[in-house]
């Protein structure tokens, strides 16, 4: 005779006592939950990669995609993160958009043997511990079979004595990352799992907390808009070609890889997410045959749609006032801090925006992301300009030459132009210019084969 079944009813019971137990924490976990609009992540991928990638063997080189930069010869920035933030736990889920694509070994036929795209990075953070994910396309190295992998686990991040309680931003600097299995596999079998990568920075902007007031809407002063103009533009007008120079006056401030014109004053409407603002500064680039300026900045948001105005003056065509240089993403306009902030947001040229310099760029062409603060309220006030490695100056862009990598071809994976770079002279106010179809110089500077760098665990199988 089977044994009789143990009496149900106090399981029941205990459960049901440790479901209402549970439920306060659950409902103050969920209500501690913030949701990120805006921030940015800093990584190099590792530095012995970028080496070997620009050196002698795979002369080679990258690409930036979607709105990515280049903070420095060391770092690729990715922009605009969405995802949500627990400070009761320290947990964050961040999500950035932007991509580099890696190139090299140019096989007779155009195309390369190693191709790599590292996009949409993103990061999870919990219980002390990280992992950076990745889409990731890459070339088997015996097969040359192209595969796409969306969000890979990368990169275990260590966050040893890393405490996130912070009300309104995550900023995290120098956090020390090592590949994973998986990461090894779709980084094609370059390094092994475990090797130490190049530690990652990132920031998490939060919007204001559920059930806080709302803050006062109406005219405001005070306001900032930044702006870089574009990467590549900047190191043209450093670099040999012109040999020139930015000046900033009235009030404009100089961040290195962006510019801020401040003093913004303009009318925003919260329900209706719509802004009008007018900004002090003026900035001016010239050089050989170049005479660019832009002042009188304003910005105007509706529908989720920016778009940044500038009296432009100069020797080139495109000149007048209220020209409407780019339009950017502005669906995430949103109210933090004492704020109205729309932050790193993609811009895209207009075709007055092209006429303006003078045809260098197409209409459509990806411009330097837009950010904007608007304070909403006296005891606010706006972020203080980002620390740059390009501070004050920018890289002079590299001499196209014999040895320079070739710019890459088009793939499934394709850049924001959609196109492969071939080099073609443009005229801007009569001089001559080499720039790549598409709007982006290929950003390639030579360096060390990884054998002169000396890295333990430098690239193998070459």
């Amino acid at each position: 005779m089977l044994p009789p079944r143990p009496a149900r009813a106090p399981v029941v019971a205990l459960l049901a006592t440790l479901l209402v137990a549970l439920l306060p924490t659950a409902a103050a976990h969920a209500a501690d939950g913030r949701e990120v609009s805006g921030g940015r992540l800093d990584w190099g991928v590792k530095s012995s990669f970028r080496s070997y990638l620009t050196g002698p063997a795979a002369q080679g080189g990258w690409e930036l995609q979607d709105g990515a930069t280049a903070e420095g010869d060391s770092q690729f920035r990715f922009h605009s993160a969405k995802g949500t933030y627990d400070a009761g736990r320290g947990a964050l889920e961040a999500a950035y958009q932007g991509g580099v694509r890696f190139t090299g070994h140019k096989n007779p036929d155009g195309s390369y043997a190693l191709d790599l795209v590292f996009s949409a990075p993103s990061v999870r953070i919990a219980d002390g511990k990280g992992t950076l994910y990745l889409d990731v396309t890459s070339k088997a190295r015996k097969t040359n079979k192209a595969t796409t992998t969306s969000q890979v686990p990368f990169a275990s991040l260590d966050l040893s004595g890393v405490h996130l309680r912070d009300e309104d931003a995550v900023a995290l600097a120098d956090v020390p990352a090592t590949l994973t299995a998986e990461g090894e596999k779709a980084f094609a079998g370059f390094y092994k799992a475990g090797a130490a990568l190049d530690p990652v920075g990132l920031s998490a902007d939060m919007l204001t907390a559920p059930g806080a007031s709302a803050p006062p809407q109406g005219e405001f002063t005070g306001a900032a808009v930044d702006w870089g103009v574009r990467r590549t533009f900047r190191e043209y007008v450093t670099g040999p070609a012109s040999q020139g120079k930015w000046q900033l006056s009235d009030g404009a401030q100089d961040g290195g890889a962006l510019f801020r014109f401040p003093q913004g004053k303009g009318t925003y409407d919260m329900e209706a997410k719509t802004l009008d603002a007018s900004f002090a500064g003026t900035l001016r680039f010239t050089g050989k045959h170049l005479d660019l300026a832009f002042g009188g900045v304003k910005a105007a948001v509706k529908d989720g749609k920016g778009t940044l105005t500038a009296d432009v003056a100069g020797n080139g065509r495109g000149t007048g006032k209220d020209v409407p240089l780019v339009t950017f993403d502005a669906s995430g306009l949103a109210e933090k801090g004492g704020l109205a902030v729309v932050s790193e947001a993609p811009a895209k040229l207009t075709a007055e925006g092209a006429k303006a310099f003078g045809g260098v760029y197409q209409e459509g062409a990806d411009m330097d992301p837009v950010s904007l603060a608007v304070p909403l309220d006296g005891k606010a006030a706006v972020p203080a300009l980002p620390s740059s490695p390009e501070r004050g100056k920018a890289s002079p862009a590299p001499s196209p030459s014999a040895s320079a990598a070739p710019a890459a071809a088009s793939s499934s994976s394709s850049s924001s132009s959609g196109s492969s770079f071939p080099v073609l002279p443009v005229t801007v106010g009569g001089i001559a210019v080499l720039v790549l179809a598409g709007g982006a110089f290929l950003w390639v500077r030579k360096r060390r084969a990884v054998s002169a760098v000396g890295d333990s665990d430098s690239v193998s199988g070459e």
